[in-house]
């Protein structure tokens, strides 16, 4: 069961790295002409969104739910927040290659191509999804009724078994 000072912990470790991102996602542009530090800084980024997905799925198999067998009920609810963490790594990942392909021998040229800006805003606006459901999800793993038993968890068990 996940404890009130852990889940402190983990909520704080995962809102860091989500600072982190924002941070990047912010910023990263100020540095540009340091091609090596941005590069460092956009793997950070993509490890820091890999870290939160992981961190998010052990938080879900810690849960009673999970544990009694209703992972389709855990994957449902979640199935939004696991699809747009799939979506945004993809996206980050290939904003951050073609980024550093275009900038890594001209850094303070303008390589601002119409295929790179319509990545740029959908990898910003699946950035601003992926926060909201990220803490949303966060907040919702906090329940305490997720790790423990509950008449709403029987009678979902027992549909479960029809």
């Amino acid at each position: 069961m996940l404890q009130t000072n852990n889940y402190s912990l983990v909520l704080l470790i995962q809102l860091a790295l989500l600072t982190f991102d924002l941070f990047v996602n912010s910023f990263s542009e100020l540095l540009r002409a340091a091609a090596v530090v941005q590069l460092v800084l956009f793997i950070i980024q993509d490890i820091g969104i890999l870290f939160n997905v992981i961190i998010i799925l052990l938080m879900m198999f810690n849960t009673y739910v999970f544990q009694v067998g209703l992972v389709s009920l855990l994957l449902a609810r979640f199935r939004a927040l696991l699809m747009l963490s799939a979506l945004y790594l993809t996206l980050s990942i290939c904003l951050h290659c073609w980024l550093m392909n275009l900038r890594w021998m001209a850094s303070n040229r303008f390589v601002w191509t119409d295929g790179l800006q319509v990545l740029f805003v959908f990898q910003r606006i699946g950035a601003v999804l992926y926060y909201y459901f990220y803490k949303r999800t966060t907040e919702y793993l906090g329940d305490p009724r997720l790790y423990e038993d509950s008449p709403w968890l029987r009678d979902a068990f027992a549909r479960a078994r029809q």
